[in-house]
Protein backbone atom coordinates (compact mmCIF):
# COMPACT_ATOMS: atom_id res chain seq x y z
CA UNK A 1 0.00 0.00 0.00
CA UNK A 2 1.26 3.66 -0.60
CA UNK A 3 3.26 4.80 2.05
CA UNK A 4 1.91 8.40 1.40
CA UNK A 5 -1.64 7.28 1.50
CA UNK A 6 -0.77 5.36 5.29
CA UNK A 7 0.56 8.13 6.87
CA UNK A 8 -2.09 10.42 5.79
CA UNK A 9 -4.78 7.58 7.28
CA UNK A 10 -3.06 7.90 10.32
CA UNK A 11 -2.76 11.33 10.32
CA UNK A 12 -6.92 11.72 9.80
CA UNK A 13 -7.82 8.61 12.25
CA UNK A 14 -5.80 10.72 14.86
CA UNK A 15 -7.20 13.87 14.24
CA UNK A 16 -10.87 12.26 14.87
CA UNK A 17 -9.78 10.86 18.00
CA UNK A 18 -9.27 14.14 19.58
CA UNK A 19 -11.88 15.14 21.74
CA UNK A 20 -14.08 18.07 20.22
CA UNK A 21 -14.09 21.62 22.56
CA UNK A 22 -18.05 21.67 23.63
CA UNK A 23 -19.70 25.03 24.15
CA UNK A 24 -19.02 26.20 27.81
CA UNK A 25 -22.49 25.78 30.09
CA UNK A 26 -23.91 29.52 30.22
CA UNK A 27 -25.19 29.48 33.86
CA UNK A 28 -27.39 32.09 35.54
CA UNK A 29 -26.87 34.90 38.10
CA UNK A 30 -26.17 37.87 39.22
CA UNK A 31 -24.02 40.49 37.80
CA UNK A 32 -20.65 40.51 39.08
CA UNK A 33 -20.35 44.42 39.53
CA UNK A 34 -23.65 45.61 41.53
CA UNK A 35 -22.82 49.12 41.30
CA UNK A 36 -26.57 50.41 40.89
CA UNK A 37 -28.73 51.65 43.81
CA UNK A 38 -31.89 48.83 43.25
CA UNK A 39 -33.67 50.75 45.45
CA UNK A 40 -34.37 53.63 43.46
CA UNK A 41 -35.00 52.00 40.27
CA UNK A 42 -38.74 52.87 40.64
CA UNK A 43 -41.62 50.01 40.47
CA UNK A 44 -43.50 49.91 36.96
CA UNK A 45 -46.70 51.94 36.20
CA UNK A 46 -49.83 50.30 34.84
CA UNK A 47 -50.86 51.61 31.50
CA UNK A 48 -53.38 49.90 29.14
CA UNK A 49 -51.24 48.10 26.38
CA UNK A 50 -53.18 45.95 24.03
CA UNK A 51 -53.05 41.88 23.38
CA UNK A 52 -51.28 41.00 20.46
CA UNK A 53 -52.89 37.19 19.27
CA UNK A 54 -49.39 36.56 18.68
CA UNK A 55 -47.93 36.92 21.34
CA UNK A 56 -51.25 35.50 23.69
CA UNK A 57 -52.28 32.10 21.91
CA UNK A 58 -54.56 30.13 23.60
CA UNK A 59 -52.30 27.52 24.36
CA UNK A 60 -48.94 26.97 23.70
CA UNK A 61 -45.91 23.72 24.44
CA UNK A 62 -43.02 23.93 26.22
CA UNK A 63 -41.16 20.96 27.33
CA UNK A 64 -43.55 18.79 26.82
CA UNK A 65 -46.54 20.68 28.82
CA UNK A 66 -49.30 22.67 27.97
CA UNK A 67 -50.39 26.24 29.05
CA UNK A 68 -53.35 27.91 28.55
CA UNK A 69 -53.14 31.58 28.32
CA UNK A 70 -56.00 33.36 30.50
CA UNK A 71 -58.44 35.60 28.26
CA UNK A 72 -58.24 38.54 31.31
CA UNK A 73 -55.82 39.27 34.41
CA UNK A 74 -58.60 40.80 36.05
CA UNK A 75 -59.08 38.88 39.51
CA UNK A 76 -55.98 37.08 39.71
CA UNK A 77 -54.44 36.77 42.64
CA UNK A 78 -51.84 33.78 43.48
CA UNK A 79 -49.72 32.77 46.44
CA UNK A 80 -46.81 30.86 45.94
CA UNK A 81 -43.17 30.43 44.70
CA UNK A 82 -41.04 33.01 43.01
CA UNK A 83 -37.67 33.17 41.45
CA UNK A 84 -35.58 35.08 39.09
CA UNK A 85 -33.22 35.03 36.29
CA UNK A 86 -30.33 37.60 35.22
CA UNK A 87 -26.76 37.65 33.16
CA UNK A 88 -27.82 34.58 30.89
CA UNK A 89 -30.89 36.08 29.48
CA UNK A 90 -29.70 39.92 29.42
CA UNK A 91 -30.18 41.59 26.35
CA UNK A 92 -31.77 38.24 24.93
CA UNK A 93 -36.00 38.57 23.40
CA UNK A 94 -38.28 37.82 25.65
CA UNK A 95 -42.44 36.39 24.49
CA UNK A 96 -43.45 39.93 23.48
CA UNK A 97 -40.25 40.16 21.45
CA UNK A 98 -38.66 42.92 23.58
CA UNK A 99 -35.26 42.64 24.94
CA UNK A 100 -35.29 41.48 28.52
CA UNK A 101 -33.58 43.95 30.71
CA UNK A 102 -32.09 42.67 34.19
CA UNK A 103 -32.38 46.14 35.68
CA UNK A 104 -36.08 46.70 34.31
CA UNK A 105 -39.02 46.32 37.16
CA UNK A 106 -40.50 42.97 34.46
CA UNK A 107 -41.37 39.50 34.84
CA UNK A 108 -42.30 36.48 33.58
CA UNK A 109 -45.57 34.55 34.10
CA UNK A 110 -46.85 31.57 32.63
CA UNK A 111 -50.35 32.05 31.62
CA UNK A 112 -51.47 35.90 32.56
CA UNK A 113 -51.89 37.49 29.12
CA UNK A 114 -49.08 39.95 28.57
CA UNK A 115 -48.31 42.80 29.01
CA UNK A 116 -49.90 42.83 32.45
CA UNK A 117 -49.30 44.47 35.22
CA UNK A 118 -48.73 42.63 38.80
CA UNK A 119 -48.13 43.64 42.42
CA UNK A 120 -45.84 41.24 43.75
CA UNK A 121 -45.36 40.71 47.55
CA UNK A 122 -42.72 39.05 50.08
CA UNK A 123 -44.10 36.98 52.61
CA UNK A 124 -41.62 37.48 54.58
CA UNK A 125 -40.61 40.83 54.90
CA UNK A 126 -43.94 42.50 53.22
CA UNK A 127 -42.00 44.17 50.52
CA UNK A 128 -43.88 44.93 47.59
CA UNK A 129 -42.90 45.87 43.85
CA UNK A 130 -45.32 46.43 40.80
CA UNK A 131 -44.02 44.69 37.51
CA UNK A 132 -44.70 44.57 34.19
CA UNK A 133 -45.37 40.90 32.57
CA UNK A 134 -43.64 40.96 29.12
CA UNK A 135 -41.76 37.62 28.81
CA UNK A 136 -43.40 33.58 29.50
CA UNK A 137 -41.87 31.04 32.57
CA UNK A 138 -40.75 30.10 34.97
CA UNK A 139 -41.30 26.59 33.13
CA UNK A 140 -40.53 24.84 36.69
CA UNK A 141 -42.89 22.55 39.09
CA UNK A 142 -44.67 25.47 41.76
CA UNK A 143 -42.76 28.68 40.74
CA UNK A 144 -45.33 31.06 39.78
CA UNK A 145 -43.13 33.55 38.40
CA UNK A 146 -39.65 34.83 37.42
CA UNK A 147 -38.28 38.16 38.45
CA UNK A 148 -36.29 40.17 37.01
CA UNK A 149 -32.78 40.47 38.76
CA UNK A 150 -33.82 44.14 39.70
CA UNK A 151 -37.27 43.31 41.22
CA UNK A 152 -35.83 40.36 43.29
CA UNK A 153 -33.77 42.55 44.57
CA UNK A 154 -35.97 44.71 45.52
CA UNK A 155 -38.25 42.48 47.60
CA UNK A 156 -35.24 40.98 49.28
CA UNK A 157 -35.14 37.48 47.06
CA UNK A 158 -31.73 38.05 44.86
CA UNK A 159 -29.34 36.50 47.66
CA UNK A 160 -32.06 33.08 48.30
CA UNK A 161 -32.70 32.94 44.76
CA UNK A 162 -36.53 32.03 45.45
CA UNK A 163 -39.00 33.19 48.25
CA UNK A 164 -42.82 33.18 48.94
CA UNK A 165 -45.06 35.90 47.91
CA UNK A 166 -48.20 37.19 46.89
CA UNK A 167 -48.97 37.84 43.34
CA UNK A 168 -52.09 40.20 42.41
CA UNK A 169 -53.06 41.74 38.99
CA UNK A 170 -53.00 45.49 38.98
CA UNK A 171 -54.76 47.82 36.51
CA UNK A 172 -53.96 51.48 35.71
CA UNK A 173 -55.52 53.36 38.68
CA UNK A 174 -55.11 51.08 41.22
CA UNK A 175 -53.48 51.15 44.34
CA UNK A 176 -51.19 48.47 46.06
CA UNK A 177 -52.83 45.60 47.87
CA UNK A 178 -51.96 45.48 51.40
CA UNK A 179 -50.84 42.13 53.08
CA UNK A 180 -51.47 41.49 56.40
CA UNK A 181 -48.35 41.09 57.98
CA UNK A 182 -49.32 38.78 61.03
CA UNK A 183 -50.40 35.99 58.57
CA UNK A 184 -48.53 36.22 55.59
CA UNK A 185 -45.78 34.07 56.85
CA UNK A 186 -48.43 31.18 57.15
CA UNK A 187 -48.14 29.14 53.90
CA UNK A 188 -49.60 25.92 52.99
CA UNK A 189 -50.37 24.22 50.31
CA UNK A 190 -53.88 23.03 48.92
CA UNK A 191 -54.12 19.26 47.34
CA UNK A 192 -57.91 19.02 47.52
CA UNK A 193 -61.26 20.16 48.26
CA UNK A 194 -64.12 17.61 48.70
CA UNK A 195 -68.25 17.80 49.36
CA UNK A 196 -67.53 15.31 52.34
CA UNK A 197 -64.86 15.11 55.15
CA UNK A 198 -64.78 11.25 54.49
CA UNK A 199 -62.97 12.16 51.32
CA UNK A 200 -60.84 14.49 52.77
CA UNK A 201 -59.95 11.86 55.45
CA UNK A 202 -58.92 9.59 53.08
CA UNK A 203 -56.70 11.98 51.08
CA UNK A 204 -55.18 13.24 54.44
CA UNK A 205 -54.24 9.36 55.36
CA UNK A 206 -52.65 9.21 51.88
CA UNK A 207 -50.24 11.60 52.17
CA UNK A 208 -49.42 11.29 56.30
CA UNK A 209 -48.25 7.66 54.32
CA UNK A 210 -46.26 9.59 52.20
CA UNK A 211 -44.36 10.78 55.73
CA UNK A 212 -46.34 14.14 54.82
CA UNK A 213 -47.71 14.38 58.51
CA UNK A 214 -48.08 17.92 58.75
CA UNK A 215 -51.98 18.67 57.16
CA UNK A 216 -55.34 19.85 58.25
CA UNK A 217 -58.37 19.58 56.68
CA UNK A 218 -60.50 23.19 56.83
CA UNK A 219 -64.01 23.45 56.54
CA UNK A 220 -65.18 25.96 54.34
CA UNK A 221 -68.77 26.86 53.92
CA UNK A 222 -70.40 29.50 51.37
CA UNK A 223 -73.82 29.93 50.66
CA UNK A 224 -74.06 26.87 47.86
CA UNK A 225 -72.13 24.99 48.90
CA UNK A 226 -69.70 23.32 52.06
CA UNK A 227 -66.25 21.91 51.20
CA UNK A 228 -63.24 20.04 53.28
CA UNK A 229 -59.66 21.30 51.96
CA UNK A 230 -56.67 19.49 52.57
CA UNK A 231 -53.71 21.39 53.25
CA UNK A 232 -50.06 20.59 53.57
CA UNK A 233 -48.04 23.32 56.33
CA UNK A 234 -47.61 25.42 57.48
CA UNK A 235 -44.14 25.56 55.31
CA UNK A 236 -41.44 27.21 56.59
CA UNK A 237 -39.66 27.19 53.40
CA UNK A 238 -39.12 26.61 49.94
CA UNK A 239 -36.46 23.46 50.36
CA UNK A 240 -39.58 22.16 52.59
CA UNK A 241 -41.77 23.09 49.48
CA UNK A 242 -39.44 21.57 46.84
CA UNK A 243 -39.32 18.37 49.39
CA UNK A 244 -43.33 18.23 49.96
CA UNK A 245 -43.50 18.61 46.19
CA UNK A 246 -41.46 15.87 45.10
CA UNK A 247 -43.39 13.14 48.00
CA UNK A 248 -46.77 14.56 46.40
CA UNK A 249 -45.12 13.47 42.75
CA UNK A 250 -44.23 10.17 44.39
CA UNK A 251 -47.72 9.11 45.28
CA UNK A 252 -49.40 10.64 41.84
CA UNK A 253 -50.23 14.00 43.18
CA UNK A 254 -49.16 16.98 40.55
CA UNK A 255 -51.66 19.34 41.52
CA UNK A 256 -52.35 21.83 44.17
CA UNK A 257 -51.92 25.61 44.64
CA UNK A 258 -50.29 27.84 47.34
CA UNK A 259 -52.51 29.80 50.10
CA UNK A 260 -51.52 32.28 53.04
CA UNK A 261 -53.73 32.96 55.86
Amino acid sequence: MNKVFLILLAAWLSACSVPQKSNPLVIDGRPEDISMDVSAIPDAIPRYEPWSASVNPESYVVLGETYHVQPSNKGYRQQGIASWYGTKFHQKNTATGEVYDMWAMTAAHKTLPIPSYVQVTNLDNQRSVIVRLNDRGPFHDHRIIDLSFAAAAKLGLAKAGTGFVDVVAIQPGDNKVDIDAALAKKIYYQIGAFATQENAVLLQEQITAAALSKSRIMPSETLESKLFKVQIGPISSVTEADDISAKLTEIGIKNGHYISE
